[in-house]
């Protein structure tokens, strides 16, 4: 934790997902009724509407701060369940190998080489519009990268003394696989989960930017949709998406820093690296200078 503390790409990515958290959580309370129509259409940031007004009347900065928590809650969902059946049918396949994990691999297999996006728009123009359509989606179309990279986990843990102590004691495989396998993935599936909370979140905003969602709801995807459809690249109105453009980068942005953060203190290499360059003080030169060397400081 002290490492992770002192990461600063930890702590700018973190300060960054903290504030958007903490909006998706109370912000709604302070801010307008984001469907309410308050003043008239397309109106520029002014003092009575900070980031302006829609093509409908509405508040822009409460629709943003709005759709965050849909936004938000879709993409841990999902996250976590995608990490979820990643890791049963990644550690069920790799610990038992023979028949099972030739079923399990082929049926990896078939969903890793299906193309994404026509599938995921497929599957969302006849399923019932609305956040839990969305979210099934992308749990059926993001959870098999999640298997094959534990999978390939699992198949070299299993070969480890510590299980082969297991099983020698008697030890049940499912007590195993959660005692034993599981905890020394920890930060694999920390960076799984990371990885697909980014993908389902951009995921989301991409098919509800298309319209296959629920347009009546407040989201950062239907916020785009309308902002598009109300023609405001036309009319040079750039505050109805600028504002949700730049918090879905700021958010994929931070869940990027926080999983380099964790890549960093997790791989030894790169933490011995890190470690002794600190360590002696060194700086690599400016591009200005003649010789492409590394230095201490004088």
């Amino acid at each position: 934790m002290d490492a992770l503390l002192s990461n600063r790409k930890a702590l700018f990515g973190g300060a960054i997902m903290v504030t958007f958290l903490l909006m998706a959580l109370v912000g709604p309370c302070f801010v307008q009724d984001p469907k309410g129509f308050v003043g008239l259409p397309l109106q520029p940031p002014s003092l009575d509407h900070w980031l302006g007004t829609t093509g409908q009347g509405q508040d822009v900065l409460a629709q943003t701060v709005a759709g965050a928590r849909s936004s938000l809650s879709i993409g841990l969902i999902v996250g976590f369940s995608v990490v979820a059946i990643g890791a049963l049918v990644g550690t069920t396949a790799g610990y038992f190998g023979g028949w099972v994990d030739d079923v399990l691999s082929t049926v990896i297999n078939v969903f890793l080489i299906m193309p994404g996006l026509p599938l995921m728009v497929v599957l969302a123009a006849y399923l019932p519009p609305g956040p839990g359509s969305i979210a099934l989606v992308l749990i059926l179309t993001g959870w098999s990268w999640s298997a094959r990279v534990v999978r390939s986990q699992a198949l070299s843990l299993r070969r480890k003394d510590f299980v082969a102590a297991a099983q020698v004691a008697g030890e049940r495989p499912l007590r195993i696989i959660a005692v034993e396998i599981l905890p020394n993935m920890t930060s694999l599936l920390v960076s799984a989960f990371i990885g697909a909370t980014n993908y389902a979140i951009a995921a989301q905003v991409g098919l509800e930017f298309l319209g296959l969602g629920e347009v009546s709801a407040v989201t950062w995807g239907t916020n785009l949709y309308w902002a598009t459809n109300d023609a405001a690249l036309l009319t040079g109105s750039w505050w109805t998406f600028v504002p949700t453009g730049l918090a879905v980068a700021l958010v994929s942005f931070s869940l990027v820093l926080i999983n380099t953060a964790l890549d960093e203190l997790g791989n030894p290499r790169l933490r011995s690296e890190r470690a002794f360059v600190q360590a002696l003080g060194l700086r690599a030169i400016s591009p200005d200078e003649p010789t492409p060397v590394v230095r201490r400081p004088s």
